[in-house]
């Protein structure tokens, strides 16, 4: 996948003229992304000093980086390129993981796959802005510049990994006065992917920003399936219309091991979404979580267009509740178990910083395909006490030894922990 990704990266524009070009394009997009893949903000100081000590680094043997630019030049060359420019690698290793079977794996209620959609920031500044920032004014005058992104990703429940999509930076928008916004990025994402994706027969999670109906009516539009939040306080018409009705109600018990909890499910098809004759009309469920002491410890609802029944209503609810994976397995990853997304990398006064989130929710993307895909690097990873444990020892060993390939690296690790060494599946 390095020599695909290499090969998406040559294609990036360069806006440099004359005679100054000595670094190639790719080699600058290719030395920011080892830094997020190795999770080490350090990786390439200390590959300069290798390639200069040894005449080679692992910048090289294990990224195909030719030549190192310096930090500096890195963000320079990059801060004109648009993040789009990088997004068939997405697209490729989707693909991939396609043809490999493993989104068998992923698919979920109704056969289909559970697609969470979601914002978050990822950078924030009262000084620190470019054109493409988004702008709130504090209460104390002062405005605040910032950063945000809509990242898809496949979740299933069950499943301890995510498979991050081809993101939609919120950013303004040729011929719009309105700021950008979260939803207006969402919406733009399904107009420029919907075909493609919804053919793999698809189901949108999200919470009650998604869950209005011109989206709603979008989704439909574009042939996908949703399940999103459904709070009393956003929807006033659906919950007026629930009054008074005898609610169709499945109960179940569940011991945790510790103490007995009750699951609690209501459901009813056919309720307006909004008020008026166009109302579109969901299906809405409930699922209210309680212990014997009559605590309530869990409550949530959704709409949904999957029909809902006595049958069915458990595993509606349990994919509409797998939306959490998107803010925990990718977001909370990304910000906080060492791809640093928040961490100032570089602003820039044009697109570098999406293009190193780009960067940086790539990285998360091929650690996902070597976990689905790589038998070494499955292996490794579950011998291993922690994901930490993992990146220490790879930003140690890359340090201090060169490896020709990340076939070499990977043995050496395995024969280090005295494993049994799976053939070669990369």
């Amino acid at each position: 996948m390095v020599g695909s990704f290499r090969q998406v990266l040559s294609s990036l524009p360069d806006k440099r003229t004359g005679k100054n070009s000595c670094y190639g394009m790719e080699d600058a997009a290719l030395s920011a992304f080892s830094v997020f893949f190795t999770q080490t903000p350090s990786f390439l100081s200390y590959q300069r000093m290798m390639g200069g000590s040894k005449g080679h680094s692992n910048a090289q043997s294990l990224f195909g980086v030719h030549q190192i630019p310096s930090d500096n030049q890195i963000r320079a060359l990059l801060d004109p390129v648009p993040p789009e420019q990088v997004f068939p690698i997405f697209e490729e290793i989707l693909q991939v993981l396609e043809q490999q079977g493993q989104l068998k794996g992923w698919r979920s209620f109704a056969d289909t796959l559970l697609m969470a959609m979601d914002g978050t920031e990822y950078f924030a500044s009262s000084q620190i802005h470019c054109p493409h920032c988004s702008t709130r004014q504090l209460r104390s005058g002062e405005t605040h510049y910032f950063h945000s992104v809509v990242t898809p990703v496949f979740v299933c429940p069950g499943q301890s990994q995510v498979i991050p999509l081809v993101p939609e930076f919120v950013v303004p928008q040729d011929g719009h006065d309105k700021q950008d916004c979260e939803n207006a990025a969402a919406k733009r994402w399904l107009l420029r992917y919907g075909e493609c994706y919804s053919a793999l027969k698809v189901t949108v999670l999200g919470d009650d920003l998604y869950s209005h109906q011109p989206l709603c009516q979008q989704l439909l539009t574009q042939q996908f399936n949703f399940i999103l939040g459904c709070p009393p306080e956003s929807y006033t018409t659906l919950y007026e219309h629930l009054e008074g009705i005898d609610l169709p109600t499945v109960t179940t018990k569940r011991w945790t091991g510790k103490v007995e909890e009750t699951y609690t499910y209501r459901y009813l098809n056919g309720v307006p979404l909004k008020d008026g004759d166009d109302a579109l009309l969901v299906n809405w469920c409930e699922l209210t979580v309680s212990r014997s002491d009559g605590k309530v410890i869990y409550k949530n609802s959704f709409a949904t267009n999957h029909l809902i029944t006595d049958n069915t209503v458990a595993e509606v609810v349990l994919a509409g509740r797998a939306r959490w994976k998107l803010e925990n397995e990718n977001n909370n990853t990304l910000k906080t178990k060492g791809y640093n997304l928040e961490h100032n990398f570089g602003h820039g006064k044009q697109h570098l910083a999406s293009f190193l989130a780009t960067l940086n929710i790539l990285s998360l993307l091929f650690h996902t395909l070597l976990e689905r895909l790589d038998d070494k690097y499955k292996l490794l990873r579950s011998h291993l006490p922690t994901r930490k444990t993992f990146f220490d020892d790879l930003q140690a060993l890359t340090r201090y030894l060169y490896f020709e390939s990340w076939d070499h690296l990977l043995t050496f690790m395995l024969e280090g922990l005295e494993l049994e060494i799976p053939p070669n599946t990369s």
